[in-house]
């Protein structure tokens, strides 16, 4: 699972076996250590009717709607986002997304990643 932020945006994107692994459990998480604390970042489920996110202790949840999740598990949907009220007139956009293979020579592994639908435009 990646996850990007700037400011007030959060984007998380799933491997295939990340997408599955969360299908099953109903939950998936990764951690980052900086020495003494350990950043997580998870995605859960909710029986709430919209995408929201929660942060506290060095974890940040982003919760997804069961049948949203089941939705986005099952079909070729490629993710969900939202706007998350936070308060003060400020709002939090949270995206959801299953990961494509890049179309550049990325260095990364990417062989768990979903096929990119543009790509047979650029191997033409």
């Amino acid at each position: 699972m990646k996850i990007r932020i700037n400011g007030n945006s959060v984007r998380l994107r799933l491997s295939k076996s990340e997408v599955e692994e969360f299908g099953r459990k109903g939950y998936i998480e990764q951690r980052t250590k900086f020495g003494g604390p350990v950043f997580t970042y998870a995605l859960g489920k909710t029986t709430a009717p919209v995408v929201t996110a929660e942060f506290d202790n060095c974890k940040m949840v982003v919760y997804l709607p069961e049948d949203k999740a089941e939705t986005w598990v099952k079909t070729e949907k490629v993710g969900y986002d939202a706007n998350m009220d936070i308060g003060g007139g400020e709002v939090l956009y949270l995206l959801l997304e299953k990961d494509f293979k890049c179309l550049d020579n990325s260095i990364e592994d990417q062989g768990d990643n979903y096929d990119n639908p543009l790509a047979a435009q650029f191997n033409k």
